[in-house]
């Protein structure tokens, strides 16, 4: 019986089905941003302190818009933030690109290029940017607002991320 209990207590903590949502993403003066309909779009941007492995150059406090990868190889440091698509004023949709350093030798017939193929979340559509020389400063243009699924492969590697561009307004 008394083992029972903290059975019975665990069993209540946990959540049964699918995940609650991430919080909506604020826009500016709080307000919410609209998410697209039954999209499972994760372009999480967080403002905290950049990971160790990608602040090198930057002095001081490390707090700049990013979005890391699912798998954790790459950031994107995001200078112009929010990234928007049509964009008629202000900074350009600056990303700076970090791959996380390895230890492993890269394949030496891979193309260190960043290969970036976004495909617009609901309705299929699919482009490609390149970043010559791999990771590194981009300006990073799509063709529509809406969440972008991304694959990111540079030097024989790959990570996946969404990054979500709001209409120029």
């Amino acid at each position: 019986m008394v083992l029972l209990v903290p059975v019975l207590l665990l069993a209540g903590c946990t959540s049964a089905g699918r995940p609650a949502p991430p919080p909506p993403a604020t826009g500016p003066a709080g307000t919410t941003a609209a998410a697209p309909a039954a999209t499972g779009c994760r372009a999480a941007v967080t403002t905290g302190r950049l990971p160790d492995w990608a602040d090198a150059g930057f002095h001081g406090d490390t707090r700049m818009p990013h979005v890391l990868g699912d798998r954790g190889e790459i950031v994107a440091i995001l200078f112009g933030h929010p990234l928007t698509y049509a964009r008629s004023e202000g900074p350009t949709n600056k990303i700076l690109w970090v791959g996380r350093p390895t230890s492993a030798s890269p394949d030496p017939t891979a193309s260190t290029t960043l290969v970036i193929t976004a495909t617009l979340d609901g309705v299929g559509t699919a482009v490609t940017r390149e970043v010559a020389g791999g990771p590194g400063p981009s300006t990073v243009d799509l063709p529509a607002a809406g969440c972008w699924h991304l694959r990111l492969a540079w030097s024989g590697r790959s990570d996946t991320m969404d990054l979500g561009y709001r209409a120029a307004g």
